[in-house]
């Protein structure tokens, strides 16, 4: 049973980060648009750009603290 659980927390552990899970959220948002949703073009760009716009805000913040140590 035990190496079940093992076996899930090896495809899910990635999730913990935060980078992952907004970039998870970017391409799911982008598929979406790609597979017929209806979703304006610039609503797409706008997703897409926050997305980006976090994962290097997360980056920078995760870089400064290393920083600080």
């Amino acid at each position: 049973m035990s190496s079940k659980a093992n076996g899930w927390r090896w495809w899910v552990w990635p999730l913990r980060s935060r980078k992952v899970q907004v970039a998870v959220a970017t391409v799911v948002a982008a598929y979406a648009a790609q597979a017929g949703f209806e979703l304006s073009e610039q609503t797409v760009m706008t997703v897409l750009g926050v997305g980006v716009a976090l994962i290097l805000g997360i980056a920078h913040e995760d870089a400064g603290a290393r920083k600080s140590r």
